[in-house]
């Protein structure tokens, strides 16, 4: 059964920092590229940052560039996302997402809060 768990989301102060993973099972991790996706209330999902298979290729959307790092542990069937110097704006709930050609597993989102 294929299954993406994402954690870590909480509530964090403006300026902080988080760290998000995505646990896989029940598909070949190494194969797949992997993506995190944010939605925010009352907007449509948007691409935040995506990792090759082999980790050696990644790209940001402009928002988060220089702020975010994604980042996988093949060993471990997990990627991260690691985000500094949150801002209100960065409040959504965040996905990760597996792709390999036309298959795509999503997980359930875990949500992240930033507020003073």
């Amino acid at each position: 059964q294929v299954q993406l768990a994402e954690s870590g989301g909480t509530l964090v102060q403006p300026g902080g920092s988080l760290k998000l993973s995505c646990a896989a099972s029940g598909f070949t991790f190494t194969s797949y590229r992997m993506y995190w996706h944010r939605q925010a209330p009352g907007k449509e999902r948007e691409l935040v940052a995506h990792i090759s298979s082999t980790g050696g290729a990644t790209t940001y959307a402009g928002s988060v560039k220089g702020r975010f790092t994604i980042s996988r542990d093949n060993a471990k069937n997990t990627v991260y996302l690691q985000m500094n110097s949150l801002k209100p704006e960065d409040t959504a709930v965040y996905y990760c997402a597996a792709v390999r050609g036309l298959v795509t597993y999503w997980g359930q989102g875990t949500q992240v809060t930033v507020s003073s």
